[in-house]
């Protein structure tokens, strides 16, 4: 032994998520991120000893699977750190974030690829809800212009929304498509027939849930949407 005691080396894991939308984007593909976190930790002297990955996960809500691992894992794993590529990553919520930090991680450190955040620090923790803050805005503010543009849609007695089977668009109006009257008559006369839903849903092309709820519904109720509308 020569004398001096060993620096003991920082242990992390790695948090990735892509939402479904987000996918097809290299920026903030699962790989693309876990490169980012792998390079970070190499960089920080740091050793990398997990990655939870959540596909296709969106960040409303802590309800996703590999993250409730991880911070079930955290409780008895040794880890000093979570590494993101970004907070968006994590949470868009201040109430979230906070829970994450203050409660779930157990005294985990916090650290963001871009922008070099560490929550182990006063001005880390300042950074990080400041940021946090602003996804929130960012998520609300998005919120509002969606409802806003769907208001000015309705007002203008525009169709919003799923255009059921029987239907179709134009010019922003709701109106009947003959060829699917047809065939909701024709699926109807099937069924009092005997035809099971397998079948009359190869025949028309349309699922076995979509062939249930129109045989089984009035075509005056059916055709509510547009009287409705």
């Amino acid at each position: 032994m020569t004398g001096q005691k060993a620096t003991k080396k920082i242990k992390a894991v790695g948090y990735v998520r892509v939402s479904t939308e987000e996918q097809a984007q290299v920026g903030v593909s699962l790989a693309a991120q876990e490169d980012r976190i792998r390079a970070f930790c190499t960089a920080k002297g740091w050793m990398l000893a997990h990655l939870y990955r959540d596909e296709a996960r969106s960040a409303k809500n802590l309800d996703r699977p590999e993250l409730q691992r991880m911070i079930c894992d955290l409780k008895g794993d040794g880890v000093d750190v979570v590494v993101i590529l970004k907070l968006d990553r994590l949470t868009r919520s201040v109430r979230d974030l906070g829970t994450l930090i203050e409660d779930l991680f157990g005294g985990v450190a916090l650290a963001a690829v871009d922008g070099s955040l560490d929550s182990s620090t006063a001005s880390g923790r300042m950074v990080v809800n400041l940021l946090a803050t602003v996804a929130q805005w960012e998520r609300e503010t998005t919120v509002e212009r969606t409802k806003a543009a769907l208001d000015y849609k309705r007002d203008r007695g525009e169709w919003i929304g799923r255009v059921p089977f029987g239907f179709r668009v134009e010019d922003a109006k709701l109106v009947e498509n003959p060829e699917e009257m047809k065939a909701i008559v024709s699926m109807k006369r099937g069924y009092r027939r005997g035809q099971s839903l397998s079948t009359i849903a190869r025949k028309h092309g349309v699922s076995k849930s979509t062939v249930y709820r129109i045989v089984t519904t009035d075509l005056r109720e059916l055709r509510r949407p547009l009287r409705s509308w």
